[in-house]
């Protein structure tokens, strides 16, 4: 496994290309060395060689000319590959889509972009993110690049394993119910779920449209902080997003005074004593510099993995309608009729999965169970925000463990979709209500990261980070 500090901090790559101490193109030609020496751990699907340094010789003519280029000039990085991009085909790791080639980019691709950042490569996940190990890839799992025998999580697990395999600085993924949260707790990096809308989703192929996120991974808070701040904002492609805070990028901070709240709901049957350890060990610390720290109780927690899974398959089953066959993606061309023509182009291009989320989702928008199912679970969405917001009135933050364990065995949970759903149970709620949520590493437990999962009210993105880097700082 390479080491997670194989690379300099984000800003100092990019003050040492815009200096001419270093190029754009040395940096890509280095990105590209380690994921090819990386192979046996499929975190990438394809990589983007050609167009990436074609994009590294322009930014070094025009610092040679003496232009300035962005924040991020010369710095490399990955995008999952629900991402729309050019350079490679843009697959969600489906047959559906195998070889499908982006008409556009996705907004964030394109902000990165602006401010000099450089695309190398397509990461691995769960087919149209529909998992949470990275094993529903139509192209194989990702390998947990602590432990080969062990998933990475999903369904960003490509772009968690990438950075935690130092391949480049940084990469993005997309968190629905836990999807960059939990595949960072598994890997031992960071990953940032921000408040619902502040990254556009414009390009990125939709899985749940109410829940979904773009977050970056990273390696510390402060890289994470340089690239939300690049990606954070309106856009007018995607009317959901929000305004942004005036800046993301954090220097100093301290935990004293801060107050948090220990959500006691995350530390009953079923979490794993090795964790709850880990994240003991993060509360003391947390009240040795001077944290407030008192226990919450969200009630209506307990119920969200139910909610979640009745309001996401339903929105699934919306969203994959789209590929029927016929305008783009996997053909039935020996299909005799129309109807032929959708069930072959379907049952071929779908992983069981996505199958299995598209029959749960149209059964509780069906005649006769939508009161019972939909509605009733969209009332407890409510009823869930009311709770969260009311503890935000006594403190400023939330802990606890991003996941009940460490990463499991590679099929393991394959065959048990309830225990592979169990997994999300500490990350769903935060997508459900719409607030930023990022996990930092927490320790190891028998040589395996351990991830501890803090929360803000929404639009707190930043004093979130400030909190995880105070963290970082007391342990550094």
């Amino acid at each position: 496994m390479a080491a997670l500090d194989s690379w300099p901090a984000i800003k100092d790559i990019a003050r040492s290309v815009q200096a001419g101490e270093t190029t754009a193109i040395s940096q890509v030609e280095k990105a590209l060395a380690i994921i090819e020496k990386s192979k046996d751990y499929n975190a990438i699907l394809s990589v983007t060689s050609e167009r990436a340094r074609k994009r590294a010789v322009e930014i070094d003519a025009s610092i040679a000319k003496g232009q300035k280029i962005g924040k991020l000039a010369g710095v490399p990085f990955i995008a999952k590959d629900n991402f729309l991009a050019f350079g490679a085909p843009t697959t969600a790791a489906s047959h559906i889509l195998e070889n499908f080639e982006a008409p556009y980019q996705a907004s964030a691709i394109a902000k990165l972009e602006a401010e000099g950042a450089i695309l190398v490569a397509k990461s691995n996940l769960d087919a149209f993110a529909h998992g949470s190990s990275t094993e529903n890839s139509a192209y194989g799992p990702t390998k947990n690049p602590h432990d080969i025998s062990r998933v990475p999580g999903g369904s960003s697990g490509g772009s968690a394993a990438a950075v935690a395999l130092g391949l480049t600085p940084f990469a993005l993924g997309t968190d629905t119910g836990g999807s960059i949260r939990l595949p960072a707790s598994y890997c031992g990096v960071i990953g940032f779920k921000p408040t619902y809308g502040l990254v556009s989703r414009y390009g990125v192929v939709a899985m749940a449209s109410s829940t979904d996120v773009i977050g970056p991974f990273a390696r510390n808070a402060q890289d994470t902080a340089i690239v939300l701040d690049v990606l954070a904002g309106r856009d007018s492609f995607d009317g959901t997003t929000i305004e942004r805070q005036k800046q993301y990028e954090v220097g100093s901070a301290s935990l004293k005074g801060k107050k948090i709240g220990i959500v006691k709901e995350f530390f009953g049957k079923g979490l794993s004593e090795d964790v709850r350890k880990n994240i003991d060990a993060q509360i003391s610390i947390a009240k040795k510099e001077g944290a407030e720290v008192v226990e919450v109780s969200i009630p209506s927690i307990d119920l969200a993995l139910a909610v979640y899974y009745v309001l996401v398959p339903a929105e699934v089953s919306s969203n994959l309608s789209r590929y029927d066959g016929q305008r783009y993606g996997l053909s039935a061309t020996d299909a005799e009729n129309l109807d032929e023509s959708y069930e072959l182009a379907r049952e071929r291009g779908f992983e069981a999965e996505n199958k299995r989320r598209i029959l749960i989702g149209t059964y509780v928008l069906s005649s006769g169970y939508y009161d019972a199912y939909y509605k009733k679970a969209q009332t407890v969405r409510t009823k869930l925000i009311s709770e969260f917001n009311e503890v935000f009135e006594k403190v400023d933050f939330l802990l606890g463990p991003t996941a009940p364990g460490t990463a499991f065995k590679l099929g393991e949970n394959v065959d048990d979709p309830l225990a592979m759903y169990l997994v999300d149970i500490m990350t769903v709620s935060a997508n459900l209500v719409g607030i930023p949520s990022v996990s930092v590493p927490a320790g190891t437990a028998s040589g395996l990261p351990v991830g501890m999962q803090l929360m803000a009210p929404q639009s707190k993105d930043a004093e979130l980070l400030e909190l995880a880097y105070a963290f970082e700082e007391v342990q550094s």
